[in-house]
C-alpha cells in the first residue's frame, strides 16, 4: 500500500482533516510544491536523482506554462514531472513494469498511469503533491493495459487491456472498490485497440480505435455496451487509410477519426430511412457519415480544444479547423518531425471585454493557447501561438541507449544511442554540454581513458572512433578491424593501450603512437580468443611491475590473459587460458579491492554465485552467494571512493536484468549487505559510476533512457546492521532458522562426522571437538541434501584449507560448525534443487519416443555416466545403483555394497525401465522429491 511522508496509507489521507484536525498533504497541495527543497531525505541506498530521455511513443503533457514551464512525460516505469526553466525533476515511482499509457485530467491535477504487466497496476497520482492517491491491482490480469482515459468530471477511468481478447473496463477511481463499475470483452477481429477518450460532454460515452476499427461505448446501469460501425474503401468509394486517433465533436452529436490517408472520418447517429426501420440507440446507432479529405500527409494526432478541431501530422504540421472543418491557422517548422502528441496549456483567464481566445475578428486575429508538441523522434517543442515561435525544449535519443561512460576526473557522463546521437552532460548541474551525431552507424559502447583526455566509441558496424573528450571531434582516423558490433571498450591504466571486444568473439588491441608529434593510437593485433560471446574485457596492472595486463572473459567459461609485451603487429599473444566454471556461465568480472594480502579477480555467474580467483594462479579461492533479486548479475563495478578515513570501506555497484544495486565488500554471502531497485523493467544495458562514487548511472537499452541514482552508503550500512551480526543472517537462510528441524539435523550429521572420522567401532575414549576434518565436508553436504560434483567438493575443501595460507603459511585441516554453515549457504544452489536442470539435460541427450516424451535409453545412460563429465568407474556405478535402488543387505546400510557388476546389471534391467524420462530418473532412481504436477504426469505415463 502506498504511504505518505508521515507513514499513513493513501486511502486515509483524504480523511485526515476530518478525523485528525490537520490537513493532509493532498488537501493542502498547491501547484509547484513538488519542487520545494528538502521535502524529505531518502532512506534508500540508491534514490533516483535524474532521468535523461523519455518514452517518445507516449504523450508529453503540459502541466504549467508561463513563468514556470512544467512538463509531464514517461521514462520507462517512472513518471517525470520536469520543471524546464528551473532545471528540476520530480519522479512518480510505483510501477514495477514499463508504463504503457497515461492520461491527465483537464485541470492538470490528476494523472492516471497504467503499465504493461505482468501484474499490471493502474495508479492515479496527485500532480500537485506527487502522492499516489489510488492504486488499482489486478486490473487486467497479466496482459497489461494498452489505453487509458479520464472523464471530464475526473471521477471515472476507462481502460483497455493489452491481451489478444481485449477487456474494456470503467472504474470509479474515487471509490475504494477493487472491481470495475462495468466491463466487456472485444472480439479479436476488431484489431488492437490502443486509443480511448471520453466524451467531454457526457461521461457515460467514450470511443476507442485500433488501426482498422472504431468502437463507440455507452455505459450505465445496463452495463457497458458497444457498437463497432463498419467502414471500408467500398463504403464511400475512397481510400480511408489506417485510423490514428478519435475525438467527440463539440456539437455532442458527432465524432471524428483521423487516418493515415490525411482524411477525417465523420461519425454520427444513423437516421432511419423509412417508417419500418427502428431508431437504434447509442452506441449501436453510430455510423460513418462521410470521409473528408483534409491533406495528403498522414494524420497522427486529433484533438478538440476551445471549439477548434486540431490535427497533427507526419510532417510536423499543426492545423486548427472550425467545427465545419474550415482552416483557422497552421503552425509548422522544418525541424519538427512526425507529431506524437499535442498538449495545450491551461486556459488563461479572459480579460474583461475580450473575445474568446479562438475567435477571429478583424481586430483580433486567431490566437489560441500555447501548446507543447512531442514528436516520434524524441523531440519536444513549446509553441507560443502569439508569435508562432517553436522553442526546442527537449531533444533525446530516439533509439536504444546502450553506451554510457563517466569521466574519470570531472562530473561528466557520455551517453550514446543507436540513432548515432552522442551527448555529454554535466551530471552535477544536469546541464547538456556538447553532442555529435554519427549518421553511418549506431553507438554500442563508450569509454573514457583514465586521464580523461579521450573518449572511445564502439559502433555496431565494427568501427571504433577515438574522440577528444571535450569537443567530441575525432582525434585520429576511424578504425575498422572488428567484423561485428563492438560490445566492449577498455583502456589500460597508463592509457598506452585500449582494447575492444565484438560480437564475433574477437578481442582487438590498439597501442598509443606518435604521428607528427600528436598522440594517437594505432592497431596492434586482434584474436578470436573465445567461441561464445565475450562478457567482459579488463585491463589491470602486473603485481611485480607497472606494466598493464589484459584479460577477457567469455560465456565459454574461459578466462584468457594476453601477453601484451610479447605481442607484435597483427599477432596477439595469449599468456594463459583458464576454465573458470564447470557448469555455470560467468557473466561479468572486476578487480577485487585489496582488502587482504591476497589479490583477487571477482566474477559473477548465472547461478547467483560470486567467486574470487587468485590473480596469479587463477585458482578459485572463494565461492559466495551473490544478490538474488530475480536475475543474476550482468555487470559489476567497484564503486570509487574518496574516503581517506576508512579506505577499507568498499562497495560494489551492479546491475541485473532489470535492477541496479549496491553490495557491501568484502562479499561473504550475507544477503543483508546488498540492496537492489528496479531501474529499467525491460532490461538494463549499461552501468557506470561517477569518479567520486556519489552517483551510479544505468542505461535502459530499448527504453531510450539513462537514469542517475544518488548513492547513500549509510542507508545500506544501516540495513546490514539491522540484519544481524556474525552467524545470525546465515541461520535465517536455513530452513526453519536456528531453532528449526533442519538445523538440528545438521548438528547431528556434523557430530556424526566427528565420530566417523575417529572410527565408529572403537571403545577408546573420544576427544570431544567442535571441528570436523575437511575430508568429511562432502559427505555432510550430501547428507543434508546438497550434492556437489567432485570438482565442487574439491573447491570447498581448498577454500577452507588455504583460507589462512597467505597470512600464516599454514594449511587449515578442519572446520567448525559456524564456518560449515557459511560454506553450505554459499555453495548450495541458490534456489535449491531444480527439476529444470535434469529436464534440460534430457532435452540435449535424449530422443523423442512414441509418446513424444524426451527419453534416454537405459544402456546409453549407463555409458554416459561412465564416459562423460566426471566419469564414474564401473565399480563406482555398481555401488551407486546398488545403493540407490535399495539392494543393501539389512543392517549394512551405512557401508556401500561391493556386489559384482553382473548382479548390478541384472538389477538395473529389473528395476530401471528401458526408456528413462527426466521424471523417472529424478524420482525413481535418484529418489529426489519432485513437484506434484510432474509426479502426476509421471504416474499417468
Amino acid at each position: 500500500m502506498e504511504t505518505s511522508q508521515d507513514g499513513q496509507p493513501a486511502k486515509q489521507r483524504g480523511e485526515d482533516k476530518e478525523h485528525h484536525g490537520s490537513a493532509s498533504l493532498v488537501w493542502t497541495a498547491t501547484p509547484g510544491m513538488l519542487f520545494q527543497e528538502d521535502r524529505w531525505n531518502s532512506l534508500h541506498s540508491l534514490s533516483l536523482s535524474w532521468v535523461f530521455g523519455y518514452n517518445s511513443s507516449l504523450a508529453v503533457h503540459s502541466l504549467m506554462d508561463g513563468k514556470e514551464q512544467v512538463l509531464l512525460y514517461v521514462s520507462s516505469h517512472t513518471v517525470v514531472i520536469h520543471d524546464v526553466l528551473g532545471n528540476r525533476q520530480y519522479h512518480l515511482q510505483g510501477h514495477t513494469n514499463a508504463i504503457s499509457c497515461l492520461c491527465v485530467s483537464e485541470d492538470r491535477r490528476w494523472v492516471a498511469t497504467a503499465d504493461g504487466g505482468p501484474d499490471p497496476l493502474i495508479i492515479v497520482w496527485d500532480s500537485f503533491s506527487g502522492i499516489p492517491v489510488r492504486t488499482i491491482f489486478e486490473s487486467h490480469s497479466d496482459e497489461g493495459v494498452s489505453a487509458i482515459a479520464i472523464s471530464q468530471d475526473m471521477k471515472y477511468l476507462a481502460t483497455i487491456g493489452a491481451g489478444r481478447v481485449q477487456k474494456v473496463c470503467v472504474w470509479k477511481w474515487t471509490s475504494p472498490t477493487e472491481k470495475p463499475v462495468c466491463s466487456t470483452e472485444l472480439k479479436p477481429e476488431f484489431g488492437h485497440q490502443d486509443y480511448v477518450i471520453f466524451n467531454p460532454q457526457n461521461r457515460y460515452e467514450f470511443v476507442s480505435n485500433s488501426k482498422t476499427q472504431v468502437i463507440f461505448y455507452l455505459w450505465g446501469d445496463a452495463g457497458l455496451q458497444y457498437g463497432a460501425p463498419p467502414l471500408s474503401r467500398e463504403t464511400f468509394g475512397t481510400l480511408v487509410g489506417r485510423f490514428s486517433q478519435s475525438v467527440f465533436h463539440f456539437n455532442n452529436s458527432q465524432a471524428l477519426t483521423g487516418t493515415s490517408a490525411g482524411k477525417l472520418v465523420l461519425w454520427e447517429e444513423a437516421r432511419p430511412h423509412g417508417p419500418s426501420e427502428e431508431l437504434l440507440a447509442k452506441p449501436h446507432s453510430m455510423g460513418a457519415a462521410k470521409v473528408v479529405p483534409l491533406q495528403e500527409d498522414s494524420l497522427t494526432v486529433l484533438q478538440v480544444v476551445d471549439s477548434c478541431i486540431v490535427t497533427g501530422d507526419v510532417k510536423g504540421q499543426v492545423t486548427f479547423y472550425t467545427g465545419q472543418l474550415q482552416i483557422l491557422a497552421c503552425y509548422s517548422h522544418d525541424k519538427v518531425g512526425p507529431i506524437r502528441s499535442i498538449s495545450f496549456c491551461k486556459t488563461p483567464p479572459d480579460p474583461p471585454g475580450d473575445s474568446p481566445p479562438s475567435t477571429i475578428t478583424r481586430s483580433h486575429p486567431f490566437i489560441t493557447r500555447n501548446f507543447i508538441l512531442s514528436t516520434s523522434d524524441a523531440t519536444v517543442f513549446r509553441v507560443a501561438t502569439a508569435g508562432t515561435n517553436f522553442e526546442k525544449v527537449l531533444e533525446e535519443a530516439k533509439e536504444a541507449v546502450n553506451a554510457i561512460s563517466c569521466h574519470p576526473q570531472q562530473t561528466l557522463v557520455a551517453v550514446g544511442s543507436h540513432c548515432g546521437l552522442l551527448k555529454v552532460w554535466d551530471y552535477q548541474q544536469t546541464k547538456y554540454l556538447v553532442s555529435r551525431i554519427f549518421t553511418k552507424a549506431s553507438i554500442q559502447c563508450l569509454s573514457y581513458d583514465p586521464e580523461g583526455y579521450f573518449l572511445a566509441a564502439g559502433f555496431t558496424d565494427g568501427s571504433v572512433h577515438v574522440l577528444d573528450a571535450i569537443s567530441l571531434q575525432s582525434s585520429c582516423k576511424e578504425f575498422k578491424f572488428s567484423h561485428g558490433p563492438v560490445t566492449h571498450i577498455s583502456f589500460s591504466h597508463d592509457s598506452e593501450y585500449f582494447a575492444t571486444a565484438d560480437e564475433k568473439y574477437a578481442v582487438t588491441v590498439y597501442k598509443k603512437a606518435l604521428q607528427d608529434g600528436i598522440r594517437c593510437w594505432e592497431h596492434l593485433a586482434g584474436l578470436h580468443s573465445h567461441y561464445k560471446p565475450i562478457r567482459s574485457i579488463l585491463f589491470g596492472v602486473q603485481l611485480d611491475s607497472k606494466e598493464p595486463r589484459l584479460l577477457s572473459l567469455g560465456e565459454d567459461r574461459q578466462l584468457v590473459e594476453y601477453d601484451l609485451s610479447s605481442s607484435s603487429k597483427d599477432h596477439l599473444e595469449v599468456l594463459q587460458r583458464d576454465r573458470l566454471e564447470q557448469v555455470a556461465v560467468p557473466l561479468c568480472m572486476a578487480w577485487y579491492p585489496q582488502l587482504s594480502t591476497e589479490s583477487f579477480i571477482l566474477t559473477a555467474n548465472n547461478c547467483y554465485k560470486m567467486k574470487l580467483y587468485n590473480t596469479t594462479t587463477k585458482i578459485c579461492r572463494k565461492t559466495l552467494l551473490g544478490p538474488t533479486y530475480g536475475s543474476p548479475l550482468e555487470k559489476v563495478e567497484i564503486l570509487p571512493t574518496t574516503n581517506t578515513v576508512d579506505p577499507q570501506r568498499c562497495h560494489l555497484a551492479y546491475i541485473t536484468k532489470d535492477k541496479v544495486g549496491l553490495q557491501i565488500l568484502p562479499v561473504d554471502g550475507n544477503p543483508h549487505k546488498s540492496s537492489a531497485f528496479i531501474c529499467h523493467p525491460d532490461g538494463v544495458s549499461g552501468l557506470a559510476c561517477s569518479y567520486d562514487g556519489c552517483y551510479v548511472f544505468t542505461a535502459g537499452g530499448d527504453d531510450c533512457t539513462v537514469m542517475k541514482w544518488e548513492v547513500n552508503l549509510n542507508a545500506l550500512d544501516a540495513a546490514a546492521s539491522l540484519g544481524g551480526k556474525d552467524l545470525i543472517p546465515f541461520y535465517n537462510l536455513l530452513d526453519g532458522g536456528r531453532e528449526g528441524k533442519f538445523f538440528r539435523e545438521l548438528e547431528d550429521y556434523f557430530y556424526y562426522a566427528q565420530l566417523h572420522s575417529h572410527g565408529i567401532d572403537t571403545l577408546e575414549p573420544r576427544q570431544v571437538s567442535t571441528h570436523i576434518p575437511l575430508e568429511e565436508i562432502p559427505s555432510v553436504m550430501r547428507a543434508i541434501g546438497f550434492y556437489p560434483s567432485e570438482e565442487e567438493a574439491e573447491d570447498m575443501k581448498n577454500e577452507v584449507k588455504f583460507s589462512k595460507y597467505v597470512d600464516t603459511g599454514e594449511q587449515v585441516t578442519e572446520i567448525n560448525l559456524g564456518d560449515f554453515i557459511k560454506l553450505y549457504i554459499n555453495h548450495r544452489p541458490a534456489f535449491g534443487l531444480s527439476m529444470k536442470q535434469i529436464q534440460q539435460a534430457f532435452q540435449v541427450l535424449g530422443y523423442d519416443n512414441e509418446n513424444g516424451d524426451k527419453v534416454i535409453d537405459r544402456g546409453d545412460l549407463l555409458l554416459l555416466l561412465q564416459h562423460r563429465g566426471e566419469c564414474m568407474t564401473e565399480d563406482e556405478l555398481v555401488q551407486c545403483l546398488t545403493t540407490l535402488l535399495g539392494r543393501h543387505p539389512e543392517g549394512e546400510g551405512s557401508e556401500l555394497d561391493t556386489n559384482d557388476p553382473s548382479g548390478a546389471a541384472a538389477l538395473s534391467e529389473e528395476q530401471i525401465p528401458e526408456e528413462i524420462t527426466a521424471e523417472i530418473f529424478a524420482a525413481d532412481i535418484l529418489g529426489l522429491p519432485i513437484a506434484e504436477p510432474e509426479r502426476k504426469n509421471r504416474t499417468e505415463k
